[in-house]
């Protein structure tokens, strides 16, 4: 299992790499809460995400909280297909802003 991190592409946008578990995400929010929560526009990456569960997602819903209480607004870019299967199960598929890249 790999800890989960995130990395600034030259694109601008945030990857998350690693596992989102239960495990890895509290450390994870812990360390990079902060970059969620700030103002404009985010582009998350999660095609670099190498497992994820439930957490994964509760990170992604707590992510789209962080931005909103500061005004900004937040994408998520191609969402592992374990991910979006979980997702669309608890219909946060509706709710969650996702985007593929072409």
């Amino acid at each position: 299992m790999s800890q989960a991190r995130i990395h600034e592409a030259e694109n601008g946008r945030l990857e998350i790499h690693g596992d989102l578990s239960f495990e890895s995400v509290p450390q994870f929010w812990n360390r990079h809460s902060d970059a969620f929560s700030r103002p404009g526009a985010l582009d998350i990456d999660l095609s670099h995400v190498e497992r994820s569960d439930s957490a994964g997602l509760a990170l992604l819903m707590e992510c789209l909280r962080a931005a909103a209480e500061t005004g900004a607004t937040i994408r998520f870019f191609n969402i592992p297909s374990q991910m979006l299967a979980i997702a669309r199960v608890s219909s946060l598929d509706r709710v969650l802003p996702l985007h593929r890249d072409s």
